[in-house]
């Protein structure tokens, strides 16, 4: 950070992003603290809330994992790693999966809903200095986890997949993508032939479910 004046360091910028007002207006209350180097400048409950705050961007970014608004997590990872903005992600499902995707795809922490608020602090604070930080349990357990090659989707292959495996049609996904049917199921079609070139069955709506629970896509209750 840059000081502000001799000896004061502006204190740590965060927009937190999630879909439950209470989380959000909890997790501001137990954290904003400037005092202490942590202003929480932003509480949006969707990522275009986000970019259009007019303290947007941020420091970092503390992101849900699953909002549900069709735009796969590693897509905004990867915009918000552009404009040099850190994440954090924290959800309520932690399996290694999800936790390597999100890693992978770019952020820098990744804290379960069930941790404590002192837990996110820490991860706030090490993505603000560009160090990844997971709890101890969490690091632990992906240690030995070998994450699924990356099958090299486009991103609206991608998103065609993801409300695809949620259940919807092909005549509800192209409404919601603003395209045709048509290029929906191309769009399906290929992203299947990418997966099964890397080994990865899915074939049926069935399997590509699965696979979006296990890559954090999807929640198991969805």
């Amino acid at each position: 950070m840059d000081p502000t004046h001799e000896g004061i360091v502006a204190p740590i910028r965060v927009a937190i992003v999630d879909d439950h007002r209470l989380v959000l207006e909890g997790l501001a209350a137990r954290l904003h603290d400037p005092e202490n180097g942590l202003s929480i400048v932003a509480t949006e409950t969707s990522w275009a809330g986000l970019i259009a705050h007019p303290e947007f961007p941020v420091d970092v970014v503390v992101l849900d994992l699953h909002l549900e608004d069709g735009i796969p997590v590693g897509t905004k990872l990867r915009a918000l790693g552009t404009i040099g903005t850190a994440t954090v992600v924290m959800s309520r499902h932690a399996d290694s999966a999800s936790v390597t995707a999100a890693m992978r795809a770019g952020a820098l922490g990744f804290v379960p809903k069930t941790e404590s608020a002192s837990e996110l602090l820490s991860a706030i604070r090490s993505a603000a200095q560009s160090t990844e930080h997971l709890p101890a349990p969490l690091a632990a357990a992906i240690a030995g986890y070998t994450a699924s090659p990356d099958p090299g989707l486009g991103r609206q292959e991608q998103r065609a997949l993801i409300l695809y495996a949620s259940g919807r049609s092909i005549r509800e996904v192209a409404s919601e993508m603003n395209t045709t049917e048509e290029t929906v199921k191309s769009y399906i079609k290929r992203g299947r032939r990418k997966y099964r070139e890397i080994g990865v069955d899915v074939g049926t709506r069935i399997l590509l479910r699965r696979h979006g629970v296990r890559e954090g896509w999807l929640t198991p209750e969805q």
